[in-house]
């Protein structure tokens, strides 16, 4: 016999031994075709139901129930071939790293299933549940029953946002360590602490010092405690340093982020970036009773009437116009939109643009959100195709610019625009009369109401209409034959 040719035959009696082997790995009970999956159901019909789940463990889809199950007998329960950690680690090793810092206790104890279904689930990943009311079978006491503030996260039950349901290489299975876990959802603050010229040490060290991740019983925004008294842990108000800091006024028991930014600032003493004149120079009493006063916190005069004293050129032209803001005729006053100490925000602001304007008016600033989600579906469904003409929102609305129309104090025209002319006030952004355009002025006169001139507002509304071009009806002929009505079809 020729040498090729006895190599050839001894490669062919190996493959064979090897695929027996094979086969043998993967059936090595022998079972018939079937037994190992569809028989099983002969006994067992609740699984039948089973696995028209929405998530299927492979195994039990592909019909290979021995790959977990003894078919005959066992010494663990449910007739497993081993005990649960140990048979899940077969498929599974990963799960743990190799120089885990921390582990799941039920993960380190190979009690799997306390979590997951092995054959079928509703839930991704066959949790037995969904994540947050999995996690709270066992760790209901994360948030106090009277909690006065929580985390988001841990609300939405998404606690696998911070750690990791096996194990970690960090302490607690967090998914990073320290500040750098929770400025990666926390990323305005986590700039400000990185760019700021004065910070503040407890917020360098640790988020920890000031905030319970999970929940506070006892302060809003996650605090450990109520300022002031959080802050006077640290801070000690009766040494003589803070006193004159303070010029004697008892701080302790005031709002110490009235005028200070707890996470860091570019102005000494870490006060908000903005910071209102007698409170930079330490005259507190321009406005405050003196520190010996009965009640030095007391203002000398209420609302509006104490900014007079050094606002009394914006005052005097803002009650000489028609129209006045109505937040500042109301108890609170200026402090209705402003800050009266420190603020993050220019010109004292509580906070920015549109968000201090929806305070009040949530209605509008809702109703641009709900346009921005049509728009994008829109251009979405569009695809490649050019979508069609015409903007569902107006540009300085969407964008929180309520200023470039609305004057935020007094103003002598209606809605307290800018402008007392709606043709004049559009204009300066929509330069119309470059192109053909509709007769407008206060000699055309509105067919439906001969009391109203025809202005931009005759045909279009500046917040929307959720028609493209802002008209108040869903095509342009549509609106058209409002008042032309002879072309109606």
């Amino acid at each position: 016999m020729r040498p090729r040719l006895v190599w050839v035959m001894v490669g062919l009696v190996l493959a064979s031994l090897l695929a027996a082997l094979a086969a043998h790995g993967q059936n090595k009970f022998r079972l018939k075709p079937g037994a190992g999956g569809q028989v099983c159901l002969n006994c067992h019909p609740n699984m039948a139901e089973k696995l028209k789940g929405k998530f299927v463990h492979t195994p039990v889809k592909t019909g290979n129930c021995a790959g977990c199950h003894s078919p005959h007998t066992s010494a663990h329960g449910k007739l497993l071939s081993a005990s649960p950690g140990a048979l899940c680690r077969t498929c599974h090793a990963n799960v743990i790293p190799e120089k885990a810092v921390s582990g799941h206790k039920v993960v380190l104890e190979g009690n799997c299933v306390k979590c997951h279904d092995p054959h079928t689930s509703a839930h991704g990943k066959l949790l037995s549940a969904s994540p947050g009311a999995l996690c709270r079978t066992c760790h209901a006491n994360v948030i106090p029953e009277k909690a006065v503030s929580g985390h988001k996260v841990v609300l939405e039950g998404n606690c696998v946002k911070c750690h990791d349901p096996h194990a970690s290489n960090n302490k607690a299975n967090l998914l990073k360590t320290g500040n750098d876990l929770c400025v990666s959802c926390h990323k305005a603050v986590g700039d400000t602490i990185a760019k700021v010229a004065f910070k503040h040490v407890p917020v360098s060290a640790n988020c920890l010092s000031c905030h319970n991740p999970h929940a506070s019983e006892k302060a809003p925004h996650l605090l450990k405690s109520p300022v002031p008294a959080l802050c006077t842990q640290c801070h000690k108000p009766d040494s003589p340093r803070f006193t004159r800091q303070h010029v004697d006024y008892p701080v302790a028991r005031a709002n110490c982020v009235s005028c200070h930014d707890p996470h860091g600032s570019n102005v000494a003493g870490i006060l908000f970036d903005t910071v209102h004149p007698p409170v930079a120079s330490k005259r507190c009493n321009q406005c405050h009773d003196a520190a010996t006063a009965a009640e030095p916190f007391a203002t000398r005069r209420a609302g509006f009437e104490l900014c007079r004293g050094c606002h009394s050129s914006m005052m005097n032209e803002t009650f000489g116009k028609n129209r006045i803001h109505w937040p500042l005729m109301d108890k609170a006053g200026c402090l209705s939109c402003h800050q009266p100490h420190a603020a993050r925000q220019k010109k004292l602001l509580k906070v920015a643009g549109a968000d201090l304007c929806g305070q009040c008016h949530r209605d509008t600033i809702d109703w641009q959100v709900k346009l921005g989600e049509k728009a994008a579906q829109e251009k979405a469904a569009a695809g490649r195709v050019r979508a069609e003409k015409g903007a569902f929102t107006h540009e300085p609305v969407q964008g929180g610019s309520c200023l470039t129309c609305h004057q935020p104090h007094a103003s002598d025209s209606a809605r307290l625009m800018r402008q007392a002319s709606i043709v004049e006030g559009c204009g300066a952004c929509h330069d119309w009369l470059k192109h053909n355009s509709h007769p407008m002025g206060e000699k055309y006169r509105d067919m439906r109401n001969k009391n109203l001139p025809v202005d931009c507002l005759s045909c279009h509304k500046a917040h929307g209409t959720g028609y493209r071009h802002m008209i108040t009806f869903p095509t342009p002929t549509e609106l058209c034959v409002q008042c032309h009505k002879q072309l109606r079809r």
